[in-house]
């Protein structure tokens, strides 16, 4: 008997008159204590969050100049607006600020390290928690690397030719069209040609490849040119080819060769032996070790890898592996996939093959030599390793499952100036989303090694600076939920004296600074974002489906894209898969080509780690190893049910034995046709529309959700989560920016057995008792950008949850205000007169930023029992006074107001405060460096609507 069984009994007993007096001693305190409404730790936690549980910020230590005193005062300002972290955070100063009369500190000196102290020790006393970033800047590095310590890249040079000719270049005009376009060259750069190739255009047979890599040790490269269109490839290594970006004094330089595990220990042990010898253990003082996104741009290679290459893959990689490379430029993208020569069928799969054979090493050499090494370091250190564990190079879900904390990435918006809360199309799946792809890999990879708190680099912000408001923090927030992240760490927050020119030293970020016009609000946002963390990193997501991306054809065709953002994939779809899966009221994880072979299958289900799925899409998947597929027979065999959605695989991956693997593949796949109810291909949607096609699915093979909505939509999101209580938890949120959404939800029977519906309250901390009907089904009518956290426990009795209408009987439109406006920054102070409230960018105080104060007179002859206020659209945070007694702030979502006890049977007089952003107002600071660099040029920002716009309506609710 569990403990809450016995303490149900328990209390029977007592309340029938048995003796409680034979209770064991626990028992009797719980009956003393009236503890027997299980009220869980779940509930006790969400109510008052840890600091673990709140949101982090990301500190950026502007130029590493920094003092102890504005450290303090900095974590002070943080720790009363509610945030409960700090990941510490060197970057390189602003180009365009004033260092006043400051001096950078050093990366790892003395006196740097007694910055940390100071911080470490403020922190502590707040009971604030610490998170500390490897090096500075990313990929990190630092001078004193040397020779195969630092990062190396191995890339083509292509010349087009045209025969017959003799032609002549130096190596300089080699490196010159090999040297890769990287955001930040280091320009100790070396560069090697290794090898030269005469290839003819078309290639339709790998012997009709000319070797002349004799001459790439001469001064003059001499070309004889048959007739016909041929190229010349030159394969070049770059020593050291680039160098930190944005890092500070110490840790610039070049970048660390992460394919370099003995580097990678050096470097590690080197930090933390020069901050622990000076003040003690670091488990005393952090939570986590950090590392940021592994944008390598492109870095793939080490002394050694051609033979780690020959041990993996049985074969020399080296002649074909220019054909296998496209140009590359920022970031390693891709910026010419027809770089090189066309190639006929078989030769292009043979060298596809090779292309994912040089993939898979790097993939298996970054995780056995930068993950395994950096897991080990923060494990002896006793601290967590905290990891946005892809980039180029890496394989994101396999790298992920070495992290105690895997991180995502979540952006306000980016270079393609997506309208997140407006636009959720099918033609681009970035757009729209506040949540990337990577996202969904680093939630996958926490779940399946049994991890909670998967955190993400929140509302990455390097366009929106000043005009973000709290509202769209949230909705952008409640997208990286979505994608199964569990705390946030908000990007970002300055250190910026009090005495730097306005607006202060700004690296990047949502302007988290007290001269911001919401920051005595942001503890509003704050605690939301804490009781909502709270819920989920003491719950596991719900996921049943498993989802194989087309990872490995990836490889195979383009080379790895495993960054946020790439700029092309091979299924340019594929997200919107498991979209429409978590839409329709269903959860999913994806899964790899290994995490399938290395399952156990037990009753029909593909059971890895904690996790068991009974569904499988392989989504475009063509290619499989066949210990994969064989795996997945076994699982279909038990009653299992796989999907292939678009195609069905047909081919192995790799060169070696590949014939033999492309026939047990095949030979796979037949025997699973010959399970026609549990085996199922499926067409794509002509036009994309995922949602709708999901659908039909799920009715058609009774994929049986655990929730449905009468109306999806694609703004309408969802997560299911189970407590260890027992409490099963629903997070659904509407992410439309402007517009409601009403729909019916109908929850599954089996959560209602023995278990009843809460809402909780995540603005407010309270919890009220939800009623389903006889079908386990309720109205929703979620306002724009708003979020339910819907908790099922064994609770029973509480007040009942009536949420305010938006509208009602006997509506009064509230007409006749005098207006205030009161600048921020200037100090000065407006009066004007509007009948009705109208956006202020219509006027000529566009460009003003502050409090605008609305006032109005009205009365009401007849008190209904419910009074509502609705102050209709607002673009700013409202705060509502009536008849002198606040109302409260409102700063997302419908701003309603229940007047009850407050409205007085007469004459009233209502006050409105709305706080606008900053954003119009900066665009006009023209001689202000720091302003122009983010809202001119590339980053020029449209007006932003501001002030009370309405209407503004009371009516009985």
């Amino acid at each position: 008997m569990d403990r809450r069984t016995f303490l149900i009994r328990c209390a029977a007993l007592s309340a029938g008159g048995v003796l409680a007096a034979t209770l064991p001693s626990w028992a009797q305190r719980a009956l003393e204590e009236k503890t027997l409404r299980f009220d869980s730790d779940l509930y006790r936690r969400f109510t008052d969050p840890a600091s673990t549980d709140r949101p982090f910020v990301r500190w950026w230590w502007n130029g590493d100049r920094v003092k102890a005193d504005e450290l303090v005062r900095e974590l002070r300002l943080l720790h009363a607006a509610g945030v409960g972290g700090v990941e510490i955070n060197p970057v390189k100063f602003p180009e365009e600020a004033d260092p006043l009369d400051t001096h950078p500190l050093r990366w790892l000196s003395p006196e740097w390290i007694d910055m940390l102290k100071a911080a470490f020790d403020e922190a502590k006393r707040l009971g604030m928690t610490c998170d500390l970033i490897v090096g500075s800047g990313w990929p990190f590095g630092a001078e004193y690397l040397e020779g195969d310590e630092r990062g190396q890249v191995m890339v083509v040079a292509v010349k087009k030719l045209e025969g017959p000719a003799t032609v002549v270049y130096s190596p300089f005009e080699l490196f010159l069209e090999a040297d890769p376009q990287v955001n930040n060259p280091y320009p100790g750069r070396t560069m090697e040609l290794v090898s030269l190739q005469l290839v003819p255009d078309p290639l339709d047979d790998l012997a009709q490849i000319t070797d002349l890599s004799e001459q790439k040790d001469l001064d003059r490269i001499t070309v004889e040119v048959p007739a016909g269109s041929h190229a010349l490839y030159a394969l070049v290594k770059v020593h050291g080819f680039m160098q930190v970006i944005n890092g500070v004094p110490g840790a610039n330089g070049p970048t660390l060769n992460h394919f370099n595990a003995q580097a990678v220990r050096k470097y590690l042990t080197r930090m933390s032996g020069a901050i622990e010898s000076r003040i003690g253990p670091l488990r005393d003082h952090i939570r986590a070790l950090f590392i940021d996104g592994l944008e390598l741009e492109g870095a793939n290679w080490s002394d050694d890898m051609r033979e780690e290459f020959i041990r993996r893959r049985g074969y020399d990689p080296m002649e074909l592996l220019p054909l296998t490379m496209y140009k590359t430029g920022g970031m390693g993208n891709v910026i010419d996939y027809r770089y090189g020569v066309e190639m006929g069928d078989a030769v292009r799969g043979r060298i596809d093959r090779v292309r994912y054979d040089f993939c898979r090493t790097q993939a298996e050499l970054i995780d056995e030599r930068f993950f395994v090494p950096y897991s080990e370091w923060c494990r002896s250190l006793g601290v967590l390793s905290r990891v946005q564990a892809y980039g180029r190079g890496v394989h994101p879900l396999g790298s992920s499952l070495h992290c105690d904390i895997p991180e995502g990435e979540s952006w306000t918006t980016n270079w393609l100036k997506h309208r997140l809360g407006e636009e959720m199309g099918n033609e681009d799946y970035r757009r729209g989303r506040g949540y990337t792809m990577i996202n969904k890999y680093m939630s996958s990879g926490g779940h399946l090694a049994g991890r909670r708190t998967i955190s993400a680099e929140d509302m990455t912000n390097t366009y929106l600076v000043f005009t973000a408001t709290l509202e769209f923090l949230k909705l952008g927030s409640d997208h990286s939920v979505f994608s199964g992240i569990t705390h946030s760490v908000f990007h970002g927050f300055n250190y910026s004296p009090p005495e730097a020119p306005f607006p202060g030293w700004i690296r990047y970020g949502a302007y988290y600074n007290e001269n911001n016009t919401w920051w005595p609000y942001l503890r509003h946002f704050m605690d939301y974002k804490g009781r909502l963390s709270a819920v989920l990193q003491q719950a596991d997501m719900y996921t049943d489906i498993g989802v194989l991306p087309p990872l490995s054809d990836m490889w195979s065709t383009m080379g790895m894209q495993n960054e946020p953002f790439p700029e092309r994939t091979n299924v340019p779809w594929f997200t919107l898969v498991w979209e429409a899966i978590h839409k329709h009221g269903n959860g999913c994880d994806y899964l790899s080509d290994e995490i399938i072979r290395d399952a156990a299958v037990r009753g029909g289900k593909l059971c890895y780690g904690p996790k068991a799925y009974g569904t499988v899409f392989l989504v475009a998947v063509e290619r499989m190893h066949p210990e994969g597929l064989e795996r997945l027979l076994e699982f279909v065999r038990q009653g299992g049910r796989l999907f292939c959605v678009d195609r069905q695989p047909c081919l192995s991956l790799g060169w070696n034995g590949h014939e033999a693997a492309d026939r047990r593949v095949r030979e796979l796949v037949r025997q699973l046709r010959g399970y026609p109810d549990r085996f199922i291909v499926l067409e794509k949607p002509a036009d994309n529309d995922f949602m709708g096609w999901y659908a039909g699915v799920q009715r058609q093979y009774a994929l049986t959700p655990y929730l449905t909505f009468s109306d999806p939509d694609p703004f309408l999101i969802q997560n299911r989560y189970t407590a260890d209580g027992g409490e099963e938890v629903f997070f659904i949120a509407n992410t439309r920016l402007y517009e409601p959404h009403r729909t019916r939800v109908t929850f599954s029977g089996e959560l209602l057995r023995g278990k009843y519906p809460w809402y909780w309250d995540l603005m407010s901390g309270e919890r009220y008792r939800m009623e389903l009907d006889r079908d386990g089904g309720i109205d929703l009518d979620l306002g724009p950008a708003e979020s339910m956290l819907i908790v099922f426990d064994r609770n029973r009795k509480g007040p009942r949850w009536n949420p305010l209408p938006d509208t009602g009987g006997n509506t009064l439109v509230l007409k006749g205000w005098d207006v205030g406006l009161h600048h921020a920054r200037e100090g000065w102070t407006r009066t004007m007169r509007m009948e009705e409230p109208a956006d202020l960018r219509g006027t000529e105080y566009v460009n003003f930023a502050g409090d605008v104060v609305y006032r109005t007179r009205f009365a009401v002859e007849e008190l209904p029992a419910r009074p509502v206020l609705n102050l209709g659209r607002v673009a700013g945070i409202a705060e509502v006074a009536l008849n002198g007694r606040p109302c409260g702030v409102r700063w997302c979502g419908r701003r309603l107001y229940d007047l009850t006890g407050l409205l007085h049977a007469g004459e009233n007089t209502l006050e409105v405060k709305v706080t606008t952003t900053l954003g119009n107002y900066m665009r006009t600071l023209t001689d202000n460096p720091t302003a122009q660099k983010w809202t001119a040029g590339r980053k020029t920002q449209p007006e932003q609507s501001m002030g009370l716009i309405g209407p503004v309506t009371l009516y009985a609710g």
